[in-house]
């Protein structure tokens, strides 16, 4: 029986359970040693922007508005030099049903599901997606389980992760709940082979597909507002998918200039797989623990090849700090009347920064928001940092340490953002790359032609680079 199966048991057939879990054979788009086409696996979904926005429809996710945050703008203005100061929208994914943009990601995966005839879908996740899954089975009557990372060793979890527990619950999904470490993806393997339930993979094309709608949403909301396109977007991003399919929906309705500004909090230092540190770092995604290891190898995922490709979409790479996140919250409180969750203000922080770079008539949109409620409110995450020892102050938020101090700005001109090195991450995605080759496989034009699309560079570069990570490991 399967429920008999042990790890070693489990990750020796994983191929097929992975398989059987999403029905798709991810061998028939590989085109060479490391070459793979995601071009046709997306489109053999069958969902493009208006099909995907059909069936979101029928469930109420999507539509969402687009709000101008005129005294957020007026801030920024005052603490910037004269005549800079860009107009700053938000696109509210607080309004759908779960109350994040990840119900665009659940939609067509429970929809795939439920058109296939598969009973249930199985998740692992420790945030809002799991909410979105089982808030999207609920609506399909498809049975839910997710497997959640909750706690560490003591028992402690984060009060994030307890409130998705209970949404979760309160759609009638099953949550299995464990606490930090390696046993997530293989437990999730157990419900996958045990049940015979659809993968709801934040990594899938499906998954991808819908949140290409939110980019394509965007832009056309913002040309009927303005008679343009954004000039520029801000869009958390943790393991990639989030930025791959904004950029996608925004190059599909025509915003091909926009630039697409990547955004996550600053926790260099913390170990995400570490019981230690599990609780310290206050946001469970769009925190460097996740986006830069998924930039330099976006398939560490639990599919075969992550259809999230995040190094070919992002223009710019920024990191804020957990202070700015935590008071730029409560500016979006205090001064629109909107009170959303810290982990989608990562965008809105960093794009308050570069909005006082950019002159005034220029336009940029915070891509995403997320609902609060009493275990997202900076205050619970504030409490708990600082029963764990961290000290949290007013002050100058470059003082702050990952899971030792939180320095929340005393005024808005303290909110600067710092950019990642992309030609950094490109260098440590090719190394990645070259590291995952087959025992003497070689490297074919198929194969250079695909790196250089992944990293968005010529194939000089990529010969170049391959070549100076060669002479160092011989």
């Amino acid at each position: 029986m399967a429920g008999c199966l042990g790890y070693d048991e489990i990750m020796a057939i994983k191929g097929e359970i992975v398989r059987d879990a999403i029905g798709l054979d991810y061998e028939r788009y590989a085109t060479g040693a490391l070459a793979f086409d995601y071009e046709r696996l997306l489109a053999d979904t069958g969902y493009d922007v208006d099909r995907a926005r059909e069936v979101q429809e029928r469930t109420a996710v999507g539509g969402t508005p687009l709000i101008e945050l005129e005294n957020i703008t007026e801030l920024a203005r005052s603490v910037a030099r004269p005549g800079k100061g860009a107009r700053i929208f938000v696109k509210d994914e607080a309004k759908n049903p779960s109350g994040s943009f990840k119900d665009r990601r659940a939609s067509l995966s429970v929809h795939e599901a439920k058109k296939r005839g598969y009973e249930g879908v199985a998740a692992a996740t420790s945030g809002n997606f799991g909410a979105a899954v089982a808030s999207q089975a609920a609506k399909a009557g498809l049975h839910c389980i997710v497997v959640q990372e909750a706690f560490d060793s003591q028992g402690i979890a984060q009060p994030e992760i307890a409130e998705k527990t209970r949404a979760c619950e309160a759609y009638g999904a099953e949550v299995i709940r464990l606490s930090v470490g390696p046993e997530l993806f293989y437990v999730l393997l157990r419900v996958l082979k045990e049940t015979g339930y659809f993968n709801a993979s934040l990594y899938t094309p499906y998954s991808i597909r819908g949140i290409e709608t939110l980019g394509y949403e965007l832009a056309q909301q913002v040309w009927e507002r303005t008679g343009r396109f954004p000039d520029l977007v801000a869009v958390t991003h943790a393991g990639g998918g989030n930025v791959t399919g904004t950029a996608r929906g925004l190059r599909q309705a025509g915003a091909v200039d926009s630039e697409v500004l990547a955004a996550s909090v600053d926790l260099s230092g913390l170990h995400m797989a570490s019981d230690h540190d599990f609780n310290r770092k206050s946001f469970t995604t769009g925190h460097t623990g996740f986006s830069k290891p998924f930039t330099t190898w976006p398939d560490r995922a639990d599919v075969p090849r992550n259809a999230a490709r995040p190094l070919r979409y992002i223009d710019r790479f920024v990191t804020v700090t957990q202070g700015e996140v935590f008071y730029m919250t409560q500016v979006l409180a205090e001064l629109e009347g909107l009170e959303r969750g810290p982990a989608g203000n990562t965008s809105l922080a960093a794009a308050f920064s570069i909005a006082r770079e950019l002159d005034e008539d220029r336009i940029v949109v915070v891509q995403e928001t997320e609902y609060t409620g009493a275990g997202k409110h900076p205050i619970a995450q504030l409490n708990l940092a600082k029963q764990l020892g961290i000290q949290v102050t007013r002050g100058d938020p470059r003082g702050n340490r990952p899971g030792r101090a939180i320095v929340i700005p005393e005024h808005p001109s303290q909110v600067a953002v710092v950019d990642v090195d992309l030609d950094q991450l490109r260098r440590s995605y090719l190394r990645n790359a070259i590291e995952s080759l087959p025992e003497r496989a070689g490297l074919s034009d198929v194969d250079l032609a695909f790196l250089s699309e992944e990293t968005r560079s010529s194939k000089t570069y990529v010969r170049e680079v391959i070549d100076e990570i060669h002479g160092k490991t011989r």
